[in-house]
């Protein structure tokens, strides 16, 4: 009777196990219990995922023996493409090793760094022996013919591996969301790069343009017609979306000006990068070393006036400062030392807004402060200089020699002048009540909500050239440092183009809890035993539990 009765229950276990299964199967139901919500994805991630429609494969290139930073960047790239492919099936994702026998086939790392994967090299300390490996931290998304590249460490200024990591796994979502997105973009947005003031060059816009075509169609766009044909020439620039100011050298006559401030008044959104000084890190490259700084005059003060808007002519100088390399000693004797650059600040985020949220330092060069003026415009100030920092007027002599003494410490501060700044709301035209140089049919007063960016440096957008080819945008070739300038364009360029829901990703703070190595190292044989024994213990004593159980059953 004893023996039925245990049958019984066995057979009962075995069908409400079944049971749960089948439940667990049909009804999938998962919980997020984080603090953070770092397993939940947000809606502009599942819109991003669920608009590819066909097959999506995603190649992690993450795997084999890994050092434990990117052991945990690797799993937090498992979870988060699980939860990519619970909300569209067709994604689909493996892991690879792409170092794996590097020593017999060499061709392969190079393919992947003729690609653009730069590996990353890690210097791994264990059992007091130290050694180099190399990883390569991305990903490759590839959706009907097309492949996007997805970097999974992003670079951090004077970060140990600890914050990258966190900055890295912080990023993740966007990066992933960022590619979906893009691939799955079908009806682009018209953008138009303004040309024939002297705006900067299509070399040194390259990589910005480059990165840009994935998410807009590009266009260059000229006013030399506007003093014939005003009106067909605002008809024609009303049909891009947005418009890229970059560096502009000569003066805007009036007609130009009304062109783009009917543009602005009518919805179209603007991205300014001015320089109200001339003046150039190759200006400096002569016998004497220097020259004279001089402002700029673009005869755009009376329309950047009316959106609370003045540029200064002066050059912010700041001790937080990115370095140049100079030259020293002759012929073969020539050395080339990398020297801190007072006019090229090293400007942080202000962290107050999603378009430089979790954003990495921008180099710029030659920057003049911003004044924002009151009116009825919400202004934004994305990014200042730092508290060590002060404007000097111009004209002024700038020369290399300067280098040579430090700065007086005392001189500097309290700083914090703005450099870029988001202006908002429902722009009135600056020809309001004014005689206007043309007659435009359809001139506007005012409109509706629009918003314009302000930065003070036209060399924030510059890629370096080598060899006539252009180098990615942020990157510099002389000292070898990434800075944010690319992302931080991309990123106000998808804000202004109403482009929000990738960006806010980029608020969501995920807190990655990490292992002290050095307790890890002091307690290593404790952490051992227990790991090994107690699973030992445990199962020794289930087993004794469940010989008493059967021996009483038949006894």
């Amino acid at each position: 009777m004893k023996k039925q009765s245990f049958l019984l229950m066995g057979l009962a276990g075995l069908i409400v196990v079944l049971a749960v299964n089948w439940i667990a199967q049909t009804a999938y139901a998962r919980w997020d219990l984080t603090e953070d919500q770092r397993f939940t994805l947000s809606p502009p991630s599942k819109e991003a995922a669920q608009s590819l429609q066909s097959a999506v494969i995603v190649e992690v290139l993450l795997d084999g023996e890994l050092p434990a930073e990117f052991a945990r960047l690797q799993q937090e790239t498992r979870l988060l493409l699980e939860q990519y492919s619970q909300i569209n099936p067709v994604i689909k994702y493996t892991f690879q090793d792409p170092v794996a026998g590097a020593e017999s086939n060499p061709e392969m790392v190079q393919q992947l760094q003729a690609m653009g994967l730069k590996p990353a090299s890690v210097t791994v300390e264990e059992n007091n022996k130290v050694s180099q490996e190399v990883v390569f931290p991305w990903a490759l998304v590839t959706y009907e013919n097309r492949t996007e590249k997805v970097s999974l460490l992003r670079n951090q200024l004077g970060a140990d591996m600890e914050a990258r990591v966190n900055n890295s796994i912080q990023n993740l979502e966007y990066a992933f969301s960022n590619a979906f997105a893009k691939l799955g973009i079908a009806d682009k947005k018209q953008v138009a790069i303004l040309k024939g003031n002297g705006e900067l060059e299509d070399i040194f816009l390259a990589d910005f343009i480059t990165s840009l075509r994935d998410y807009y169609d590009i266009a260059p766009f000229t006013l030399d017609s506007v003093a014939g044909t005003p009106q067909k020439v605002l008809e024609e620039l009303s049909g891009f979306d947005a418009v890229v100011i970059a560096k502009p050298t000569q003066p805007f006559s009036e007609a130009e000006k009304l062109i783009l401030d009917q543009y602005m008044v009518k919805g179209g959104k603007t991205l300014w990068l001015l320089d109200a000084v001339g003046m150039d890190l190759d200006s400096l490259l002569n016998e004497e070393g220097e020259a004279v700084a001089l402002p700029r005059d673009l005869n755009l003060n009376d329309l950047l006036f009316r959106y609370g808007i003045r540029m200064n002519p002066n050059l912010v100088s700041d001790l937080y400062a990115t370095q140049i390399v100079l030259a020293t000693g002759e012929g073969n004797a020539s050395q080339y030392d990398p020297l801190p650059w007072v006019y090229n600040p090293m400007v942080f985020s202000s962290e107050n807004h999603p378009v430089n949220t979790n954003m990495e330092a921008l180099r710029m060069q030659f920057a003049g402060s911003i004044d924002t003026l009151e009116n009825a415009y919400t202004k934004t100030i994305l990014f200042r200089s730092s508290p060590l920092s002060r404007v000097e007027g111009t004209p002024k002599i700038v020369s290399l020699e300067s280098i040579q003494q430090a700065p007086d410490q005392s001189a500097y501060g309290p700083g914090g002048f703005p450099l870029a700044v988001l202006v908002e709301g429902a722009f009135e035209s600056a020809f309001r009540n004014r005689v206007r140089p043309v007659e435009l049919p359809d001139f506007r007063e005012s409109g509706a909500e629009n918003k314009a960016l302000f930065i003070s440096d036209g060399d924030l957008i510059a890629n370096q050239v080598r060899n006539g080819r252009p180098l990615e945008l942020g990157y510099d070739k002389w000292t070898n440092n990434f800075y944010g300038n690319k992302d931080f364009l991309i990123n106000a360029m998808n804000y202004l183009l109403a482009d929000t829901g990738l960006i806010n990703i980029r608020t969501k703070q995920v807190s990655v809890p990490l292992l002290d190595t050095e307790k890890i190292s002091a307690g290593r044989t404790r952490w051992q035993l227990l790991n090994i024994g107690i699973p030992l213990v445990l199962i020794l004593l289930l087993g004794g539990l469940v010989n008493w159980l059967r021996r009483r059953a038949y006894a």
